[in-house]
Order: C-alpha cells, then structure tokens, then sequence
C-alpha cells in the first residue's frame, strides 16, 4: 500500500510502535493482533460513516479515541486497542488510508506471528501464488464475486490445511477479503511484507532449469551485495527461456536469459 503525506508519516509511526509492542510481549501475541487489526480494518470499509468520524481533522483525537474505546475494548487485545487509539489520533491524506494502514499493520503483525519462521511464510505464500496461478478454476473460485468469502475460506482450508503455517494460512485468508485487486496481488505483496520483517528483499527468479543449492547461495549473495541487504530467492522453472536466468526484484529487472538474448538479436538485425 502506498501512502503519502500525513498518511506515510502515521503508518510509519503505527509500524515502530507495532514492532516495539511485539518487541516486548513476543511473537505470542502477534497473531492474535494481527487479526483483531483486520478485523477493525473491516469495519471501518464497511460502516462509511464510522469511518468520516474517525478521520474527520476537525474532531479532537481524545474524543475519536474515546469512541473507539466505546465500540472495542474488550474486543481487542489491549495491544490492539493501543494501536488503534494511536491510529484514529493521527492525521490522514483520506479517508480510506486508516482503514488500509490498520490491513497493512495486520500483515506484519501475523508475519512476525512465524517467528523465526518467516522465511517459510514468505517460500508457503510463493508456492500458494504459484498453485492458483497453474489452476484457472481455483483462481476463478477464489475470486468469484457471488461467492461468499465463507466458501472461499472453506477452499483454502482444504488447499492448506496441515500443509503451511497458521500465518501463512491467515494471510491467505486475508487475501480473500481485503483490499487488494486479486488473490495473486494479495499474495505478492504479502511476501515483501513477510521478507521485509526479517531485514530482506524478495527475488523472483525465473530459471530454465532448477538451481542447485549452491547456485542459490552464489546468486542470493552476489544479489544481496548489489541491493545493500539479504534477498530472499523465490526459484520459478520457465522451459520457455532456454537458457539463463531473468530476476525480479520490486520494479527492476535483470534479465539474462536466453530468449531475452535472441530477442535483442533479432531487433538488432531488424536495424
């Protein structure tokens, strides 16, 4: 999610005091938070009129703060509920970007939930991407409007169940009722989420063939050296490069394969 304004500066704000809340209680709590915050994100997208209250700049913060008090203490963790007071207090560039902050606290939440387990969050949520990506009537089922989203979570229960981690299968779930344009958009953001909380970036690498496990750590390190922190290597086999290899991290691309090269070729003849 991209914020700017007042709005950046109050999710960046919300994230230090959510890392130093975790920080104290440990990674027990995590989830429990992560989804008391998406279900506040909820009810702030669906009740309009709550939500203009509480981002209304000519609304004191004590007296916004005392209205979330009034709807949920006792239904949140006193952690959450701390949040949230901070939350509605701050300034934002528009209406919806408190209702998507409190989503976007949610991820890191449930992600710190894995604790040391991260990196297996973020490989579970890149195999699941890559399940409904190769499966044309799951990706239709799961974004199916006239669909509940109780039968969609009923899907991902039987795809995931006893097979990935509770955080990975929350977030999988969040991926069917939040803000985002599909289930696959959910799901990558998801991982630079989860890959950002232990200090990386992630690399989506596509390869002609698999990669041994030293050519893994060779590419892992000589990537991790050029973007100045760890990277984390999501391997895709592509039998259409032919050969090589084309990297993705955010919005660059190294591409060195082997159809990319006979493509500059061709439009180098092509004059």
């Amino acid at each position: 999610m991209t914020m700017r304004g007042p709005s950046a500066e109050a999710l960046a704000t919300l994230e230090t005091q959510l890392d130093q809340s975790i920080g104290e209680v440990g990674t027990r709590k995590a989830a429990e938070v992560g989804d008391d915050l998406f279900a506040v994100s909820q009810v702030l997208r669906s009740t309009p009129s709550l939500r203009r209250v509480l981002t209304d700049a000519s609304i004191e913060g004590p007296a916004k703060q005392e209205l979330v008090r009034q709807l949920f203490d006792g239904k949140v963790d006193a952690i959450s509920m701390v949040l949230i007071g901070t939350a509605v207090g701050r300034r934002w560039t528009a209406g919806r970007d408190l209702a998507d902050a409190l989503e976007a606290l949610s991820e890191i939440a449930v992600a710190r939930s894995a604790g040391d387990n991260v990196g297996r969050v973020v490989d579970e949520l890149f195999a699941v991407a890559q399940v409904v990506s190769a499966n044309p009537e799951l990706r239709d089922a799961l974004s199916d409007p006239a669909r509940s989203v109780d039968d969609k979570v009923a899907l991902v229960d039987g795809l995931l169940s006893g097979k990935a981690l509770a955080a990975t299968v929350t977030l999988v779930k969040q991926a069917l009722a939040g803000t985002y344009r599909t289930v696959p958009v959910a799901l990558a953001t998801y991982q630079r989420v989860a890959a950002r909380v232990q200090q990386q970036r992630v690399a989506t690498v596509l390869s002609a063939r698999p990669l041994s496990e030293d050519d893994r750590t060779r590419l892992g390190a000589a990537l991790s050296r050029q973007y100045g922190r760890q990277i984390h290597l999501n391997v895709q086999v592509d039998p259409e490069l032919i050969g090589g290899l084309r990297v993705e991290i955010g919005d660059d691309v190294i591409d060195g394969s082997v159809l990319n090269r006979l493509a500059e070729a061709r439009r180098a003849l092509a004059g």
